[in-house]
């Protein structure tokens, strides 16, 4: 039967103190029951092997940090977990990194309640000059232009009548990077291996790396003289190695994509420093260009012989069946060189001009060959009518593009159609542009119709069959409901607006000749003692009809005017205006 220890921690001293530079191992012994798993923390933040090669875990669970820096000094936390019981303890460790005296532009203190008198070095007296420099009382010696000569032991010697007394203090010089040999190399193509080598000074011994473009052929920690190591490419064709202050990079079977600037860099604590060497590979030719050439009778082609060469200098030689071109058989056969490639034009006149024409390419280094064919073109293959869109007076019609061009680029399609009823076909043909042509549109067409409709592709050998016809009908005119409904309603209120008024032009006749309607009854009854000079009124009203009319032609659009404007207004002023020559209007 066992029982549950809870986490202890036996053995966590803090502080614990390292020397910069040395391999630090910060002892935490943590116990439980189950044991606890461990880890540790810096800065609140988990350190992991894999951000820093230099920190690990040992199997007993102490934190080792290899090379440790003043900059590692800080507290860090060993945790125990036992995570089946959600149990976690931790205890923080102060770590203190000592770092040895030293300073860029050295100042060495003698510091005592007695006169100094001299300092020392090698047992040697040292003498205030361009060298050395003394303050007023000695206390204060300044070294110019420090070296790593000037590192060792200085002795500060002081004295009086009492006796005398000495300290020694050590210098270090730290020193930065400098590369001291790189030499740029020469390799020719797959020769079985080509080392490169870089070699640096300084204090302490700095890192080498390598790197070429964006790629650097190191993974992980790089070696250093401490640590001899060999890290190689995931292709096994780079392999580095590095031991003491010498770094080599090894190609192994070099080709000429391998040329160009490789660059060493050198670092340490106290800088970096880095330096290009070029690395120039000799091959022989590489030839370019397409294998395929297609063209067709009495159309000229131009086959390319493409080269790339190191060195540049290429002779270049084509030849058919063995021999020489051109020669006394092949007038229809001409050479164009450049520096860099040479160009076959051949004018096909006959079936034998087609075939296969051979390019050898020769430098210092070796001699290539490629095989040309030049391939008589055909006619596109048929275009495939998917689908037809049709309007009333155009149809859009949606193609696949032929299976084969032929060996050179379709250049247009053809498009022909006509009614079902009609024999003639209408055609047009339609450019192909920059992206491909997968859709045209066909014009001139009647609504309501039944149309058939063929395709095709047309190349610089000429042109392809026809494919088959598609059948289609064009939609009839579209009616402009909408439109003519708001058209019916405005031509129905007019109608409506004009009945009314002559509705009421009739009624105010009626009112003034025969005393009835519509308006004598909101006027009222007249009375009684008034009914002869109404009937003198309507009498005069009556006589003067024709003037009134006459008067009202001439009147109206300015009677229309104003009564739309204001009709209460212009019916008085109307009246007003012709009450002078009795006339009445209404």
């Amino acid at each position: 039967m066992s029982f549950a220890e809870k986490i202890a921690f036996k053995n966590a001293p803090s502080p614990q103190e390292f020397t910069e530079g040395d391999n630090a191992i910060i002892v935490c012994d943590v116990v439980s029951s189950p044991p606890p798993t461990v880890i540790w923390k810096h800065k609140r933040v988990k350190v992991q092997s894999e951000k820093d090669v230099r920190f690990k875990i040992l199997n007993n669970n102490h934190l080792q940090i290899r090379g440790i820096k003043k900059t590692d000094e800080g507290v860090y936390n060993c945790e125990g977990r036992v995570m089946t019981r959600g149990e976690i303890d931790f205890r923080p460790i102060r770590v203190v990194v000592n770092v040895s005296s030293f300073v860029f532009s050295p100042r060495l203190l003698c510091l005592s309640l007695i006169v100094f008198d001299s300092s020392l070095r090698n047992d040697v007296l040292l003498e205030s000059g361009d060298k050395y420099s003394f303050n007023e009382d000695g206390s204060e010696m300044t070294i110019m232009d420090v070296k790593k000569l000037d590192e060792g032991d200085y002795t500060c010697i002081a004295s009086n009548k009492a006796g005398k007394a000495e300290e020694e203090v050590s210098l270090r010089v730290f020193v930065k990077p400098r590369i001291t040999f790189l030499e740029n190399q020469t390799a020719t193509e797959m020769e079985e291996q080509m080392t490169l080598t870089c070699e640096a000074t300084g204090d302490p011994t700095p890192t080498i790396t390598w790197s070429y473009g964006t790629r650097t052929f190191t993974e992980g920690e790089q070696a250093s003289w401490t640590r001899p190591e060999q890290h190689k490419s995931v292709d096994g064709k780079v392999v580095v190695r590095s031991d003491a202050r010498v770094s080599s990079l090894t190609l192994k079977y070099a080709q000429y994509t391998d040329a160009g600037e490789y660059l060493c860099t050198a670092r340490n604590a106290v800088g970096e420093t880095s330096q290009h060497m070029y690395l120039e590979v000799h091959y022989a030719p590489k030839i370019l260009g397409s294998v395929a050439v297609y063209t067709w009778e009495g159309n000229p082609a131009n086959i390319s012989c493409e080269t790339l060469a190191h060195p540049s200098e290429v002779s270049i030689v084509w030849l058919r069946d063995g021999f020489t071109l051109p020669n006394a058989n092949t007038s229809n056969i001409k050479i164009y060189n450049t520096p860099s490639a040479s160009f076959l034009e051949v004018n096909p006149d006959s079936q034998n001009d087609f075939g296969s024409y051979n390019c050898t390419a020769s430098n210092v280094i070796g001699t290539e060959s490629k095989e040309f064919i030049l391939i008589q073109a055909e006619v596109p293959s048929v275009p495939v009518i998917t689908q037809v869109q049709p309007y009333s007076s155009t149809a859009q019609l949606l193609f696949d593009e032929p299976e084969s061009s032929g060996g050179v680029p379709v250049l247009k399609y053809r498009a022909e159609w006509k009614a079902m009823n009609r024999n003639n076909w209408v055609q047009r043909v339609y450019e192909v542009r920059e992206g491909g042509l997968n859709a045209i549109t066909i014009t001139g067409l009647k609504p309501e119709t039944q149309y058939e409709a063929k395709m095709s592709a047309i190349n610089g050998k000429g042109e392809g069959e026809s494919s088959s016809t598609v059948s289609f009908k064009t939609e009839p005119v579209q009616s402009m409901e909408d439109g003519a409904g708001l058209n019916t309603g405005v031509i129905v209120g007019i109608l409506l607006l004009v009945c009314v008024l002559l509705l009421l032009a009739v009624d105010a006749t009626c009112c003034f000749l025969n005393k009835c309607g519509l308006l004598m009854c909101l006027c009222g009854k007249p009375k009684t003692g008034a009914k002869g000079k109404d009937m003198e009124a309507g009498k005069a009203a009556f006589v003067s009809h024709a003037l009134h009319t006459n008067i009202h032609t001439k009147q109206s659009r300015l009677f229309t005017f104003q009564q739309d404007d204001d009709p209460k207004h212009t019916a008085r002023a109307t009246v007003k205006r012709f009450r002078s020559k009795n006339i009445f209007m209404f």
